[in-house]
Formats: C-alpha cells, sequence, structure tokens
C-alpha cells in the first residue's frame, strides 16, 4: 500500500509540475543524501588503529567496538541522522532502536573506550585508501608507495 501511495504521489507530482521538475528535485535531494549516507559509513568504518581481522582471529565484540567508531556529532547533526554516531552500538546488539543508542553508549562500560572521531577528526579519514595487513591499519597511496619502494630496495 505504501509502494503504492509513494508511485501515485510522484505520478501526481509529475503531472503537476512535469516530470523534469520532478526529477531536478528528487534527483538532487537523492544525491545529496546518498552522498550524506555514503560519508557517514566510510568516515565511522575506516579511520585509525581500525580493527580487521582475518576469519580465524576475529572476534564478534571487538570488531563490534573497535572495527567500528563513536561520531561525535554536534547535537542537530546526531538528530538529523538518527544517532548514527552510535554505530557502534548498533553492531554490538542491532536490535537497540536508535533512539536508545545514546543511553546504550553512555550506561555501557566497555564502550567508554571505543575510538571517537569528530567531524574535524573524520577529515583525516579522506587519505585512507587501502589496508595494511602487517601494520594493521589504513594507509593512503602515497605511503603504499614507500612502503613498495622500501620493500623492493630492500630484496
Amino acid at each position: 500500500m505504501t509502494n503504492a501511495l509513494i508511485v501515485a504521489l510522484a505520478a501526481l507530482l509529475c503531472l503537476a509540475v512535469g516530470w523534469q521538475s520532478f526529477l531536478l528535485v528528487q534527483g538532487s535531494i537523492f544525491m545529496i543524501s546518498g552522498s550524506v549516507g555514503i560519508w557517514l559509513f566510510y568516515v565511522q568504518h575506516t579511520f585509525e588503529d581500525s580493527y580487521f581481522e582475518e576469519n580465524e582471529e576475529w572476534e564478534y565484540v571487538l570488531a563490534a567496538v573497535e572495527g567500528s567508531s563513536f561520531y561525535k556529532l554536534p547535537k542537530l547533526m546526531q538528530f538529523l541522522t538518527g544517532n548514527i554516531g552510535y554505530h557502534h552500538v548498533h553492531h554490538l546488539s542491532p536490535r537497540v532502536p536508535n533512539y536508545k543508542l545514546e543511553m546504550a553508549h553512555n550506561n555501557t562500560q566497555p564502550l567508554e573506550n571505543v575510538p571517537t572521531i569528530t567531524l574535524a577528526t573524520s577529515l583525516r579519514s579522506l587519505r585512507f585508501r587501502l589496508w595494511d595487513e602487517e601494520s594493521k591499519n589504513f594507509v593512503s597511496f602515497k605511503d603504499i608507495k614507500y612502503l613498495t619502494k622500501k620493500v623492493f630496495t630492500l630484496k
């Protein structure tokens, strides 16, 4: 029923303002919100000291708590993103509703030490491109070029 109403509303709007205008507005909203969503997901999983392990070494709790960060956002952005900054709590327990994520984070002692990023520090993640399995951290293309050159020089 919901899908049928959405299609009907879209068709009605296309008739009222024209399909080009409808797509211009809806496409812009889709692109902006999609970009923000990708950014939020990216920075919460791509940060210094992030946890990644092979299947044999992988641990559920460590992956939940150290493989996803606490993205400390200003209160307005926290509200607008449905508490996405508490994504680590979601990884630990997906059944916690978004309006209780902050409470769960604040009242769970092991979550006090979860990696924390802010809007300012999240910009550092833009330089991370690859995962270095030896050093177990993210590196940039420049770092890989240096490491590769160093390895071939030693041989």
